[in-house]
């Protein structure tokens, strides 16, 4: 599975405000309580965005169980799909049967709109119980009381750490204990420039985004009504004064010069893969990652450090993950719905993905399966989603536009293009608050 990929997302949003205007039109009636699968063999599609070949083998994988136990149905699938495609094909009258995404950021929309089908009178006939899927799960795949995807295992994000590097340091618990290492592990040359970096606080440095960070100080997005919280929230000033001041150690010319000078996130040239970065934030798929690209680096994992005064947070991260659904219009959505509950619902199928992908299973019982693989270093990332703070992104009309709103101003911030704090985080109040009427008003 892949982070969030905002530039993507940020390229769907138009295509996303115009399926707000979308008809209801193409809904197939609710299946009954009860009722029989239809056997007649079909052909149905199937829209996903796994690339790598290893990703590939390990959702053929899952596949195969479910066409050895539903051998009427084909299922023909795509690779590399992305959301603007889906949304595209769904506008265009010809969408898949079932489509995945590797993001959460538009479950509202696709809900609120019906770009996605209502999957609830789905999961009635099928008598499949909601309390499988822990609670942050369920917050992420619905909007308004509307379940209009599934979830299809989940990320957790924590720290990894170099155990080369930290040379027998333990990994930090506090904000202050990670800014005091990343000093410390700082390698830099006799001209000042940096060799070996610590920890990067940028907020562009790969898995940085404040969505991620925002729960080390327990931030808030947006209030009960859908406006904003950011301007209100102490804990946003926090997170960004420390990396402003993390930043500043470093020098932001100095520090930009080495974060361009990286490889690419997810190829065998990240950073921390190579021992260019001694911590970093990562989501749990690193360690496959690092299983097949680097496996012998001598690595620990561990949650994220959180704020001094707030001990109390620590041990929980951020929560999202895969989303599958039945887009509207599909042509054959009674089969379309058996392969969505079996990807999402079926034990083994669940953990044959875990276990390929390092995911994490997305139901109680996949994780409590003999069969789930729990080393040291991915058991740290099923206790974070298992830890009760935990959180996930509330479900917003303007996810992505709110992430990336805030994330320009941190940006402006820690790079001193910004003097006064109080009155940026007002301006992206008013910015998010201002779309939000633009939305509501769409």
């Amino acid at each position: 599975m892949r982070s969030r990929l905002l530039p993507v997302a940020v390229a769907a949003l138009a295509l996303l405000a115009a399926a707000c205007t979308a008809g209801t039109e193409n809904r197939p009636a609710a299946p009954q309580a009860g009722s029989t699968p239809d056997r007649t063999p079909v052909t149905i599609t199937m829209w996903h965005g796994f690339s790598a070949d290893s990703e590939i083998k390990a959702f053929d994988d899952a596949l195969a169980g479910f066409r050895a136990a539903h051998p009427w149905i084909t299922v023909k699938t795509t690779k590399a799909i992305q959301d603007d495609q889906i949304i595209q094909s769904v506008r265009g009258g010809n969408p898949p049967d079932v489509a995945l995404s590797f993001t959460t950021d538009n479950v509202a929309t696709f809900c609120k709109t019906g770009l996605f089908q209502d999957l609830k009178p789905y999961l009635a006939a099928s008598g499949v119980d909601e309390a499988i899927f822990p609670k942050v799960v369920a917050e992420y795949t619905q909007y308004e009381g509307k379940r209009c995807v599934m979830p299809m295992l989940a990320d957790a994000y924590g720290l990894y750490y170099n155990k080369k590097l930290m040379d027998g340091a333990q990994p930090p618990k506090t904000l202050s204990e990670l800014a005091e290492l990343a000093k410390k592990l700082t390698v830099r040359d006799e001209d000042g420039n940096i060799e070996v970096a610590g920890f990067v606080p940028s907020t562009q440095m790969y898995e940085n985004a404040p969505i991620h960070t925002g729960v080390m100080v327990g931030a808030k997005w947006i209030n009960p009504d859908g406006t904003s919280a950011i301007g209100a929230d102490p804990a946003w000033k926090q997170l960004m004064n420390w990396q402003k001041d993390l930043v500043g150690w470093f020098g932001h010319e100095k520090l930009e010069k080495f974060r361009k000078s990286l490889g690419d996130e997810w190829s065998a040239d990240n950073p921390f893969m190579k021992g260019k970065v001694a911590m970093a934030v990562d989501g749990e798929w690193r360690n496959a990652m690092i299983a097949h690209d680097a496996p012998g680096l001598d690595y620990g994992t561990a949650p994220l450090p959180v704020a001094d005064d707030k001990p109390q947070l620590y041990g929980a991260g951020f929560i999202a993950g895969t989303v599958i659904g039945i887009p509207r219009g599909a042509e054959h959505p009674d089969a379309a719905w058996q392969l969505v509950k079996y990807l999402t619902t079926d034990t083994d199928a669940l953990v044959t993905l875990s276990n390929a992908l390092r995911n994490v299973p997305s139901t109680l019982p996949a994780l409590k399966s003999p069969k789930l693989k729990k080393d040291p270093n991915f058991q740290t990332f099923l206790d974070i989603f298992a830890n009760p703070a935990s959180s996930t992104l509330p479900a917003h009309l303007n996810s992505v536009f709110n992430q990336q709103t805030l994330s320009d101003a941190q940006i402006k911030w820690e790079s001193g293009r910004a003097a006064d704090l109080d009155e940026l985080l007002a301006e992206v109040d008013t910015t998010i608050n201002e779309k939000l009427k633009l939305t509501a008003g769409g």
